[in-house]
């Protein structure tokens, strides 16, 4: 089948400014021709989408969500839900996150596996999805950031936890999780803010038991993500042999420098600690998460600036799912990115060719170019005069994926 995108105002994902009219051939799942209006011919037999006055560009790519979680503020409330509901939830979500102009995403740790089954549902075509790479669990110690019992009252029952306490058990378990899906290993190398029993700059897996499960990892050809928050952790997973830094609030001049080193990417999620402090106690944030994210907040952002000014590869991701970040409402990312010092052009290749970069489809996907997935939206506005169009829904007139028109406004 062949699809004819025509006058568009082209926005390709490599960084290169934006430049139209022009005509986009697509045949079957893959982009076939890119070009001036005036140098490409439309196929007679060819399905035409007149994208006049609008803006063509890459799907979009969340690198860290969480798509089982509901951004609900009452954690406790999250810890005793069911499985089934949880997998009910999750595609709901994958759907939302879909509608909304991301057509990809990397998932940063379900439990019991409801993120694998949700991705084998959207390849098979059951239910509306991004693409999605998964984590299964995250690795952490005991009392850790990862750990499902840190801070809860005895009689919640655990879900989906994966503790280790070793480099040995850390190898297992890596393991396990490649064994049953895992695209990448998801470490704890830091406490967190929406954990109770610990803070943002506590170790959490040591340097030996991270480098064990990223070995594993790299033995099957696959990457490596850490939660990390707090300078010792970051400096240990970099050390390790980590893929990418997720958070990274308080990043120093030598942690930046070890990660251009080393090829290291940040995916800041700004939107989470964000969330939080907005809504404060007020929303129903509990009191430690709200005390930890104001504390963490200004470094957070000085952090992001300096390790973007340093010329750090940043992929865009929100960490949805937690207080406040809904699926869905994945674009206000982008907004915090610019509000942070990022250029908008940059912060839109976060989001499409870095994304796909980091989520090991840089040769297929992020770019509107010849034999790349046909992964595209069209946007009513200009998100390098104004990023927020891409938080309104109704200016995403179109959304493609894998050359199928999956929403229309």
């Amino acid at each position: 089948m062949l699809t004819a995108i025509k006058n568009a105002r082209l926005f390709d994902g490599s960084g290169r400014e934006p430049y139209g009219p022009v005509h986009v051939i697509i045949e079957d799942d893959r982009i076939l021709t890119v070009g001036p209006a005036q140098e490409v011919a439309v196929p007679e037999n060819a399905q035409v989408i007149d994208a006049e006055g609008k803006w063509l560009m890459p799907g979009m790519i969340d690198a860290h969500i969480h798509i089982t979680g509901s951004g609900d503020p009452n954690v406790l409330k999250a810890k005793k839900e069911l499985v089934p509901h949880a997998a009910i939830r999750a595609g709901l979500n994958a759907k939302a996150t879909l509608e909304a102009g991301f057509t990809a995403i990397r998932d940063a740790g379900a439990g019991f596996l409801v993120d694998v089954a949700l991705k084998q549902a959207v390849n098979e075509g059951l239910i509306p999805g991004p693409r999605m790479r998964v984590a299964c669990h995250g690795l952490s110690i005991t009392g850790g950031h990862g750990d499902t019992r840190n801070g809860w009252p005895p009689e919640v029952e655990f879900k989906g936890r994966c503790v280790v306490d070793s480099p040995d058990e850390a190898r297992k378990a890596a393991r396990e999780q490649l064994r049953d899906g895992a695209d990448h290993i998801k470490l704890h190398a830091t406490g967190g803010v929406m954990s109770e029993g610990d803070v943002p700059t506590a170790r959490g897996l040591t340097l030996e038991e991270m480098r064990a499960a990223i070995e594993e990892a790299h033995n099957v050809g696959k990457k490596t993500m850490a939660h990390a928050q707090g300078a010792t952790g970051i400096k240990n997973a970099v050390l390790a042999g980590i893929s990418s830094i997720e958070h990274g609030f308080y990043l120093t001049d030598e942690i930046i420098e070890l990660m251009l080193k080393k090829d290291v990417f940040l995916v800041p999620t700004l939107a989470a600690v964000h969330h939080i402090v907005e809504h404060g106690l007020e929303g129903g944030i509990p009191e430690y998460g709200v005390r930890k994210a104001k504390e963490a907040q200004a470094a957070h952002l000085a952090s992001f600036k300096k390790a973007y000014e340093a010329g750090v590869k940043i992929a865009m991701g929100t960490d949805s799912a937690t207080p406040f970040n809904y699926h869905g409402k994945n674009a206000i990312e982008l907004e915090l990115m610019v509000k942070a010092g990022m250029k908008p052009i940059d912060a839109l290749v976060a989001c499409t060719k870095m994304g796909a970069e980091l989520l090991d489809w840089g040769d297929c996907l992020g770019q509107v170019k010849p034999g790349f997935w046909a992964d595209l939206i069209l946007v009513d506005g200009d998100p390098l005069a104004d990023i927020k169009v891409l938080q309104d829904l109704s200016r995403i007139k179109m959304v493609m994926k894998a050359g199928k028109v999956v929403v229309t406004r």
